[in-house]
């Protein structure tokens, strides 16, 4: 997700109502409900980017099926939460999950390892982006809905492991599908991942790999440039992320 923003552009964003006498006025904290509709546990992680505002109070925890989980975010909160599968945190090796595992053990101290389907937020910019990410992969179904009720709600629910081509397949010890790479993640040439002389948006549309992962989740980013579909803004608004939305 890309959050490149002119001053001017920032500055067009604000409403009359978010400025008295010139001055901004300061931001609140968000609440994120985090609900598990799938029917096995899942251990959601945390990670604040750098340059952002103080982490929440927790960057990982374990979520029963059908039970809710609700923190709170600072304002001007830039992060993202992602689901855990199958972990076993008395491992002490790195992979001590499924997919999403990541440094730290149950509580994260770095982003998760893709593939992993991601909420990604950078809250009071003035105003919140958001939106829901395959560019590196998928795990698990996933979508966001905002407490506006005119905001848009992106969302993952196909479970695209059940399509994933061979060559993008991360499978268990029990040889199960239980991650989809992005193109960019299984060959890492520039081609798939936008970058030397793929660079642009003209340089680097959609491939045919990244076109299974739209066709299945058309509001969410299938790859670095997805910005028009799958960047979704919001306003005073408090979230709920749903792992595996349609059970």
């Amino acid at each position: 997700m890309k959050f490149i923003v002119s001053i001017i552009g920032a500055l067009a964003l604000l409403s009359a109502s978010q400025v008295e006498a010139g001055v901004v006025k300061r931001a609140s904290p968000h609440t994120i409900t985090v609900i598990n509709n799938c029917k096995f546990t899942v251990w959601p992680g945390l990670f604040t980017s750098a340059g952002g505002s103080p982490s929440p109070s927790t960057t990982g925890w374990q979520q029963a099926s059908g039970s809710s989980y609700t923190l709170t975010v600072p304002a001007h909160w830039n992060g993202r939460i992602w689901g855990r599968t199958n972990c076993n945190f008395g491992n002490t090796a790195l992979a001590n999950c499924d997919t999403g595992y990541c440094i730290g053990g149950q509580k994260c101290t770095q982003p998760g390892v893709p593939p992993v389907t991601l909420a990604e937020f950078n809250m009071d910019q003035p105003t919140d982006w958001y939106d829901v990410s395959n560019v590196d992969g998928f795990n698990l179904p996933l979508s966001i809905i905002p407490s506006v009720s005119s905001c848009k709600a992106p969302s993952c629910a196909t479970n695209i492991n059940t399509i994933c081509p061979s060559a993008l397949q991360t499978k268990n010890a029990a040889g199960a599908v239980v991650g989809c790479k992005s193109a960019c993640l299984a060959f890492g040439t520039p081609q798939y991942c936008c970058t030397g002389d793929h660079s642009t948006p003209q340089t680097c549309p959609p491939t045919d790999y990244s076109k299974i992962f739209k066709q299945a989740c058309p509001t969410a980013y299938s790859y670095a440039y997805d910005d028009s579909s799958s960047l979704f803004t919001c306003s005073n608004s408090n979230y709920k992320i749903t792992f595996c939305p349609s059970g």
